[in-house]
């Protein structure tokens, strides 16, 4: 039976292009030179420390645009409450969201059953499996799935005939 899974990724090598050249603006822009700027990235999430509050959300601003540059989904991108200590340092985490979660599957899921459409859904781990008996099927729920939107970026991989 043909199927295919409903994802969301991110692209890690073009966070990490995207995170290196937030770096490198940084490191030669007139307005951050000699500030405490730290940004961390470990392949799962992002860290920025910055002296204060203003600063830090000019280097978020910095790492949005080179993230949107990149064609990294922003809907993938949780950032987090900036943290401002008492002595005047600030930092901020930034985390990517890989798969999809049990609750946001089932909103999509059920999205899917609400159109009457004629095929079956799964979840598996972080993605869902859509198989239905005719291709046509399948193309007319990847175009409901397009439409709505789930807060998420989701593509659609691994069609199989």
């Amino acid at each position: 039976m043909p199927s295919f899974d409903i994802v969301s990724e991110v692209n890690l090598q073009e966070v990490d292009n995207a995170v290196n050249q937030a770096r490198k603006e940084i490191s030669t822009r007139f307005d951050f030179k000699d500030r405490r700027i730290e940004i961390e990235w470990d392949r799962k999430v992002i860290q920025l420390s910055c002296e204060d509050e203003f600063l830090l959300k000019s280097v978020v601003e910095v790492l949005t645009g080179k993230l949107a540059k990149r064609n990294v989904s922003l809907k993938n991108i949780d950032f987090g409450k900036a943290e401002v200590a008492p002595t005047g340092g600030a930092r901020q985490t930034v985390k990517l969201v890989q798969g999809i979660e049990t609750p946001k599957a089932k909103e999509i899921i059920q999205s899917i059953k609400d159109a009457k459409l004629k095929v079956q859904t799964q979840i598996q781990e972080q993605k869902i499996r859509v198989t239905g008996k005719s291709r046509d099927e399948l193309q007319s729920s990847i175009a409901l799935v397009r439409g709505k939107d789930f807060g998420l970026s989701l593509s659609f991989n691994n069609f199989r005939d």
